[in-house]
């Protein structure tokens, strides 16, 4: 393993993403998961059982905010009542830390409802640098950052996309949530090697892991977060683990929920690889 993270968030263990499908059965075995992440957008309401539901759940577990609708890398401003309403959530539930996607979700005021990769260039990295410190300053805290999955590159592109998310982790001094699952479709889609990736990122900026399954297509696997972790996904997890060392970690699964217990097996199945690993490299 490389150098020690230096920032001070701290280590979770291993968690899942809240879904609506799970509350009663996450509330009556709290012992068996250990965090749980919540999409920021379910919340940034007024009042009414999201928030009644999210105060329950706030008093049992350690709680990160995720969002999908940011759009860090948009050319449209900030949306100013967005960052108001994220600011005011993260205030009441005082998570962990606060993330969201490097990519854009739409343009002239159209939310594409999907995340969208960008070109990876010294222009478009400037623009994002910029933006992110202005979030940053919004909330008080630093953001992690989440890679996505894609499917389509642009040949304007300068930089690999593991070397642009490094230098916008950088120069913005924001943290990473890397997901696993995503650096394995998009190596697969594009052809290139998701262990360059891993290498490409530097250990002090990683916060978080995402694991989630995908769907094989004709020509390209298709991130769809509705199947268990791939065996790929796996391997590339315990290399994850040897380069980046005690990572908080999570199950993602966004439709074809299963029953509660068959994600509980998932993330032992996290744990049982990492813990060998992080023992022995004690």
């Amino acid at each position: 393993m490389t150098a020690a993270r230096t920032h001070a968030l701290p280590y979770l263990g291993y968690g899942l993403g809240l879904r609506v499908e799970h509350y009663e059965a996450l509330l009556e075995q709290p012992a068996q998961v250990e965090w749980l992440e919540v999409v920021s957008e379910n919340y940034m309401v007024d009042g009414g059982l999201p928030l009644v539901w999210l105060d329950r759940f706030r008093e049992r577990y350690p709680l990160v905010m995720h969002g999908v609708s940011m759009s860090i890398g948009s050319t449209d401003p900030l949306d100013e009542d967005y960052l108001t309403r994220l600011a005011a959530l993260a205030q009441r539930v005082e998570p962990a830390w606060v993330s969201d996607h490097l990519c854009w979700t739409g343009v002239q005021g159209i939310n594409l409802h999907d995340l969208m990769p960008l070109p990876y260039t010294e222009e478009a990295l400037d623009h994002v640098v910029g933006r992110v410190k202005q979030v940053q300053d919004r909330l008080k805290r630093r953001i992690l950052l989440e890679n996505v999955s894609s499917y389509v590159s642009f040949a304007q592109s300068q930089l690999t996309e593991w070397e642009f998310l490094a230098e916008v982790a950088e120069r913005a001094d924001c943290l990473l949530l890397l997901d696993v699952n995503n650096v394995h479709v998009s190596a697969m889609n594009h052809g290139f090697s998701s262990l360059d990736y891993l290498r490409g990122i530097p250990v002090s900026r990683v916060q978080q892991f995402h694991l989630a399954g995908y769907e094989q297509g004709e020509r390209l696997i298709v991130d769809t977060h509705d199947a268990p972790v791939s065996n790929a996904v796996w391997d590339l997890y315990l290399e994850a683990v040897r380069r980046f060392g005690r990572v908080s970690t999570m199950i993602e699964r966004d439709d074809h929920f299963p029953p509660l217990a068959e994600l509980l097996a998932e993330l032992e199945h996290a744990r049982a690889l990492a813990e060998p690993l992080l023992r022995d490299a004690a």
